[in-house]
């Protein structure tokens, strides 16, 4: 790939991660108030989400701001532990949200409507599958894998979107309120799937 090509591909990824990181803090700071006050898991935890999203975003952004300022092989290395580090935050979110979500099915703490968190979670559903895409493709084009994982996640909020959506709704239209911290538990098996799935990648990639 031509070298101006490539940057310009990077700014591209840079700009993307800039869009990303600014909206996830918007809609983690909306999911984890409006949770809180329903006392949502499902809404917390995809607000918690939406935290780990932006982190790993500012690991990206530093990340693609050192293109062509640092040798391949560090390059490398921090490719490595970026893409680890999208991993872990999977695992992190999953046990907090797993915990609470058990907690509340058992002591049967019931939450109450959200009509803002279905709000939530239909915008996200809209804006994230799009987002997702963009990152896997500039991701694919200037070969960085942790830009790729990075878009694995963004589309890991999309599915979150799904369960929240159903879980919020279920509870809303019919009262059911079990629906809530059934969507977490269903959040946390897709999330310790996709960790696992980007730490083992990265294992292989470095047995190559």
């Amino acid at each position: 790939m031509v070298t101006s090509e490539k940057t310009r591909l990077v700014k591209r990824g840079l700009y993307l991660e800039y869009i990303n990181v600014t909206y996830n803090i918007l809609e983690a700071v909306a999911a984890i108030v409006f949770g809180g006050l329903s006392n949502s898991i499902a809404l917390i935890g995809f607000g918690l989400d939406s935290i780990v999203e932006s982190l790993s975003g500012f690991v990206l952004i530093w990340r693609l701001q050192q293109h062509g300022k640092i040798s391949p092989e560090f390059e490398e290395k921090i490719e490595r532990r970026a893409t680890r580090f999208v991993a872990v935050t999977f695992f992190i979110l999953g046990a907090y949200i797993a915990y609470e979500s058990i907690d509340k099915l058992v002591s049967a703490e019931i939450p109450e409507p959200s009509l803002p968190g279905i709000i939530i979670a239909i915008v996200s559903l809209i804006a994230m599958p799009f987002m997702a895409w963009m990152k896997y493709r500039t991701g694919k084009q200037i070969n960085s894998r942790a830009l790729v994982a990075d878009s694995k996640e963004t589309i890991a909020c999309a599915f979150l979107s799904v369960a929240l959506l159903l879980g919020l709704g279920l509870n809303y239209l019919f009262g059911f309120w079990q629906a809530d911290p059934i969507a977490g538990i269903l959040i946390v098996i897709f999330l310790i799937r996709e960790g696992w799935e980007l730490w083992s990648e990265e294992e292989e990639g470095e047995d190559d």
